[in-house]
C-alpha cells in the first residue's frame, strides 16, 4: 500500500495496511533539513518575475526532496502568513497568486502517493491579542454581527476549497483556534451559536466536494471532543500538549470516530535531546496506532530553528514503531 492509501485510511478512521501516515500542518524547517534555501516572504516579494518563477521551481524541488526523506504522506505547501511579533512579518508566506502557482508546480512534480492539503479557513477563530477585548464586547453587544462574521468566514472557506479542489488538492483544513490553555474562548452557548454550526456546515460542504476535512485548534478542547467528533469533520490536528490535552485519552474517547493528528510537543522538538524526541514519539506510536485514525506529526508548526537531528529522531522513531 502507498503512503496515500495509509493517509486516506487514517482519515477514514481505518487502520492502514502500511504505516501510520506522517504529515505536518506547517513545516518551516526546509532549509535545516535540506541544506538548501526555500525563498519566501519579503525575500520572494522583492524578486523580479523571472526570479520568482525560478524560486518557485527551486522551492518545489527542495520541498519534495524533504517530503521524500521524511516519508510524508501529505503536504501543506507554504503560503500562510505568520508574525514573529505584532506587526513584524515572518518569512513564511507567499503572495496569493504565487502561493497558488507554488501549489501547481508541486502538484505537477509530486509523486502520486503524496496528498496535498490546502488551508481554506471556514470556521471563525478566537481573535488575536490586539482584538481580544473588543471582540469580547462584540459577543455581548452585537451577537448578530458576530454571526455575520461567522457566515462570511464559512462562505470564504468553501469558495477557497472549491478553488483548491479544481487544482487537484485532496484535503483541506481550517486553522481555527477556538480555545486557549484554559478551554474554549467562548461560553458553551456562544460556541453553539457561532462555532459548531459552522464547523458542521463546512465539513458537509467539503464532503460534498469529495475532499477530506481537518480542523486545527490549539488550546484545551477536552470538553469539545464529542462535539467535534460528531460534526462530520474527518480529523482534528494539534491535541495541544501545552494546554493539557491528553492524546491517549482522546484516542480512547473518540478513536474510530475522529482521526487525531499530532501530537509530538513542538517545545520538545526545539529544546529536547534527540533521545527524548525518539522515546516520546515511540511511546506515542506504540500506544495509539492500533485501530488507525492516527497521523503522526508535531503539535503545531515545525519552526525553522528546530534542530534537524531532533526532527530526524522523530522520523526514526516512526521507522521503528510506526509500521503496522
Amino acid at each position: 500500500m502507498s503512503k496515500k492509501d495509509d493517509m486516506i485510511a487514517a482519515l477514514e478512521k481505518r487502520q492502514p495496511e502500511g504505516a501510520v501516515p506522517v504529515w505536518e500542518i506547517e513545516f518551516q524547517a526546509w532549509d535545516a533539513i535540506s541544506g538548501r534555501h526555500v525563498v519566501l516572504g519579503e525575500e520572494f516579494a522583492g524578486l523580479s518575475q523571472a526570479e520568482q518563477d525560478r524560486a518557485l521551481a527551486e522551492n518545489a524541488d527542495i520541498i519534495l526532496q524533504v517530503c521524500e526523506e521524511m516519508h510524508y504522506a501529505a503536504l501543506c505547501p507554504p503560503g500562510g502568513y505568520w508574525e514573529i511579533a505584532p506587526g513584524v512579518p515572518s518569512y513564511y508566506w507567499l503572495p496569493l497568486e504565487a502561493r497558488l502557482r507554488q501549489i501547481e508546480i508541486i502538484r505537477e512534480q509530486a509523486p502520486p502517493d503524496l496528498l496535498l492539503v490546502g488551508g481554506t479557513g471556514g470556521v471563525m477563530a478566537m481573535p488575536g491579542a490586539e482584538n481580544y477585548v473588543s471582540f469580547a464586547y462584540l459577543l455581548q453587544d452585537s451577537p448578530e454581527e458576530v454571526e455575520a462574521m461567522a457566515e462570511r468566514t464559512l462562505q470564504a472557506g468553501l469558495q477557497a476549497a472549491e478553488r483548491f479542489h479544481d487544482m487537484g488538492v485532496e484535503i483541506v483544513m481550517t486553522a481555527s483556534d477556538v480555545a486557549d490553555n484554559h478551554g474554549p474562548y467562548m461560553r458553551p452557548k456562544q460556541m453553539n451559536r457561532f462555532v459548531w454550526p459552522y464547523l458542521r456546515r463546512w465539513a458537509a460542504g467539503i464532503k460534498q466536494m469529495g475532499l477530506y476535512s481537518i480542523i486545527h485548534s490549539d488550546g484545551n478542547l477536552t470538553d469539545c471532543l464529542e462535539t467535534i467528533a460528531e460534526s462530520g469533520v474527518d480529523a482534528l490536528q494539534a491535541i495541544d500538549p501545552t494546554a493539557g490535552m491528553d492524546f491517549y485519552g482522546a484516542k480512547r474517547q473518540v478513536g474510530g470516530r475522529l482521526c487525531l493528528c499530532g501530537n509530538v510537543d513542538c517545545g520538545l522538538l526545539l529544546t529536547g535531546a534527540p533521545e527524548e524526541v525518539f522515546e516520546t514519539t515511540r511511546v506515542l506510536l506504540e500506544s495509539c496506532k492500533t485501530g488507525g485514525g492516527l497521523v503522526l506529526g508535531t503539535s503545531n508548526a515545525v519552526q525553522p530553528d528546530v534542530p534537524a537531528e531532533n526532527y530526524r529522531a522523530m522520523i526514526q522513531a516512526w521507522r521503528v514503531s510506526g509500521q503496522y
